[in-house]
């Protein structure tokens, strides 16, 4: 099962600052809905755990990340897998920057790709969970670039 979402948004912070903050996931992180826990390895990747709960399954996921793609100040794109309970996660989330008006525009797209037998199980509830985390997710964002 494939969800995919995207927008975009404005900040009153210069590109630089914007991509810093996306760029390091000691800062952004910590605003994953149900965020439990961050492990830097080194620059490019890192393992965060969230707690994850569709239907009658609950448990903690922990899904290693690498920024694949870093063009300071205007892009960064994000790839992660991860273990769910009962299935496995892919996933993307890019951003991409531009300066407008004294701040940046920023344009960010995910997507994630679900297997496994939570599919049947919890199947119609994944995608509306998914984009209430991933609103919650980009209103933390810019939140905290304000």
């Amino acid at each position: 099962m494939a969800f995919s979402f995207g927008g975009e948004f404005a900040v009153q912070k210069s590109p630089e600052e914007v991509y810093d903050f996306l760029t390091d996931p000691n800062r952004f992180a910590p605003l994953l809905p149900d965020f439990q826990s961050l492990s830097v390895e080194d620059a490019r990747n890192f393992t965060v755990k969230v707690k994850v709960g569709v239907s009658h399954i609950r448990g903690t996921a922990a899904i290693k990340m690498q920024l694949v793609e870093a063009e300071r100040p205007a892009k960064a794109v994000y790839r992660g897998s991860g273990s769910v309970a009962g299935g496995s996660a892919n996933l993307t989330a890019g951003f991409e920057l531009a300066g407008s008006d004294g701040g940046t525009h920023v344009h960010w797209k995910g997507e994630a790709q679900v297997s496994g037998p939570i599919i049947s199980i919890a199947g119609g509830l994944l995608e509306p969970l998914a984009k209430k985390n991933v609103e919650k997710l980009i209103h933390g964002l810019q939140a905290a670039l304000a």
